[in-house]
């Protein structure tokens, strides 16, 4: 009997461990003096230029891409910033990223990335408009506050992370690492942004790829999730974004990681990071896990929630200006 009870015991504290380092629970106050102001509408008008090309930003709809990637270009040239092209050819048609830097020219930078393409034939506002417009706005907040950086920032909007080119080479995203790679740029860390703009405050809104979870996360979509992989530094990147995020935003923010090879955990850009070895972490309202428009004609502008949205990015900036 003495023997089963121990055994059970060791079980429970094994079983505990494993949640721990999965969930990586925390206990954060916001801080006030944290906090930067975001403007809802301005974030608001960002995603409807962007869901408002002449066709849908697919990757058969070159001008339509380019419509967006004009848009992004120039309300960082508003700025008054330099705007970086990384172009590259598929099939005939040539494809760009996007990229405006902040901190020092050397040393170690952080990735901040977000896809400006969609699925097929949609709007795309969460999926990927409101990643997009997090890049802007955090552009803007860098901009004006002009903090004291240790490290390089910058800024990608990538093309082609959607089908028919997801996991393959030709995502933006794909070129954008091999390059930092292949020229041995060092990367202290890379931040997706993948759908950030939906919420729901109703019961059972919530899913999850795996039925335990909803015993460890809430079941009312109206967090954001920073997600991330075991292992190779990812559970301490993860663990320093929440912090921040936490600290400097009005939302809950809650955290996972997992194997790789569970539905959803690199389903986005950073996984194109992880080929390298480059920590990378994915912000996130977890797609179709909430969001049953994903992909489909109902990925509209006036679906998200944009004072959540702003929340969001507030925590983005936080974490931009402290990580260490």
């Amino acid at each position: 009997m003495k023997k089963a009870f121990i055994t059970l015991i060791t079980i429970l504290v094994l079983l505990s461990g494993l949640v721990m380092a999965i969930t990586n629970p925390m206990l954060v106050k916001t801080n006030e003096l944290d906090k930067v102001e975001v403007d809802p509408n301005r974030i608001k008008k960002d995603v409807v230029t962007l869901c408002s090309t002449t066709e849908y930003r697919n990757a058969s709809n070159v001008a339509s891409l380019n419509e967006a990637a004009s848009y992004i270009a120039n309300e960082w040239l508003k700025l008054d910033l330099k705007v970086d092209t990384q172009s590259y050819n598929v099939k005939g048609n040539e494809y760009k990223n996007l990229i405006c830097s902040f901190g020092p020219k050397e040393g170690e930078r952080i990735i901040v990335g977000a896809h400006y393409d969609v699925c097929e034939e949609q709007a795309g506002a969460d999926d990927n408009a409101s990643g997009t417009a997090g890049l802007l706005e955090l552009a803007r907040l860098l901009q004006k506050h002009q903090p004291s950086l240790k490290y390089r920032i910058d800024l990608v909007a990538y093309t082609l992370e959607e089908p028919p080119y997801f996991r393959t080479k030709y995502m933006g995203s794909a070129v954008h690492a091999k390059y930092l790679h292949d020229n041995k740029m060092p990367v202290k860390a890379m931040i997706c942004l993948e759908m950030i703009g939906y919420f729901s405050e109703e019961k059972g809104s919530q899913d999850y790829p795996i039925g335990l979870l909803k015993l460890f996360y809430p079941n009312k979509g109206n967090y954001i999730s920073v997600v991330s992989k075991m292992g190779g530094g990812n559970g301490k990147l993860t663990r320093k974004v929440k912090k921040a995020m936490k600290k400097g935003s009005d939302i809950d923010v809650t955290s996972i990681n997992a194997p790789a090879n569970m539905p959803g955990i690199d389903f986005s850009d950073h996984l194109n990071y992880w080929k390298y070895d480059y920590p990378a972490v994915m912000i996130t309202n977890t797609a179709f896990y909430r969001n049953k428009n994903y992909h489909e004609p109902g990925d509209l502008p006036e679906t998200l929630d944009y004072f959540k949205m702003a929340e969001v990015i507030k925590g983005i900036y936080n974490v931009l200006i402290t990580l260490e």
